[in-house]
């Protein structure tokens, strides 16, 4: 995902916030998923759009993934986005603290995704924080096939473009949609726009 039509000053992120741990784990993940699946990194690069280059950068822990480029692996992978950033734990309670979540900005910090469950196991569903800053915009390529988005608005507005089709949303409007095609999402006004977002691979990945 792509959003580089609005400029922002860089942001002070909180150490437990910033990079280095979320680079950490998805270096690991993504070495073992890409020898699990017999991919060279030339070969996932052709299949995933990022260059031979930075995936390299990234399994050596040298290259703090974006959200679009995370994205553009998994699809690549075929794997869900969780699964680069899937932490070693058993199964059983947990309890996310804010601090301690996991925060991901897109490159132009417009839009920021914030995980919501746990990344343990082998998830068809994921729940998502999103923040889309004023005048934002956040371009997202299509996901895995039959991948279903439900996103609701908590305040703010928000602008979907899906395909051909426009829809914009309100406080407490929420939408439906598969997002195996291109989509977008824009904020036109001058609030911060908060929603949530459900994930549904709703067809078998790995």
């Amino acid at each position: 995902m792509e959003s580089d039509k609005t400029e922002n000053k860089e942001e002070n992120i909180p150490k437990e916030l910033d990079g280095e741990y979320i680079t950490e784990v998805v270096k690991e993940n993504l070495k073992v998923i890409r020898h699990t699946k017999n991919l060279s990194l030339d070969k996932l690069a052709s299949r995933c759009g990022v260059s031979r280059a930075m995936l390299s950068q990234i399994e050596q822990g040298k290259s703090v993934p974006t959200i679009s480029v995370l994205w553009k692996i998994a699809n690549g992978l075929n794997v869900p986005f969780s699964d680069l950033l899937k932490e070693k734990r058993s199964e059983g309670v947990f309890l996310m603290k804010h601090e301690n979540s996991k925060l991901l900005y897109s490159s132009s910090k417009v839009f920021s995704s914030r995980a919501l469950f746990p990344f343990v196991g082998n998830r068809k569903t994921e729940f998502y924080e999103l923040v889309l800053k004023p005048g934002g915009i956040e371009i997202a390529e299509a996901h895995q096939t039959g991948t279903i988005e439900n996103i609701v608005v908590v305040s703010g507005k928000l602008r979907l473009r899906v395909g051909e089709q426009v829809v914009e949303l309100e406080p407490k409007d929420s939408v439906y949609f598969r997002a195996d095609v291109p989509h977008e999402y824009s904020n036109p006004t001058d609030q911060e726009t908060l929603m949530y977002l459900v994930m549904d691979y709703t067809e078998e990945v790995g």
